[in-house]
């Protein structure tokens, strides 16, 4: 039996689940927890500095950058 390949993508199912609970009106209830953490986060990230967010990325930057390749 042959299954439709658009499926097999995450963002398709992603989607399509986002326009089914759209039609059936629980869209509001079933985004809000999406909704309560970003705000969570938010509030987080808008305590904390500028310039300490920049240092942190600096360094997460240098920790895992990927090593230089062998020539």
């Amino acid at each position: 039996m042959s299954e439709v390949t658009v499926f097999r993508h995450p963002a398709a199912r992603w989607l399509l689940l986002a326009a089914v609970l759209v039609v059936i009106g629980v869209w509001p209830a079933a985004v809000a927890p999406v909704v309560w953490a970003s705000a969570g986060a938010d509030t987080v990230l808008a305590a904390i500095p500028g310039p300490v967010l920049a240092a942190i990325a600096a360094l997460v930057y240098l920790l895992h950058r990927s090593p230089k390749a062998a020539a």
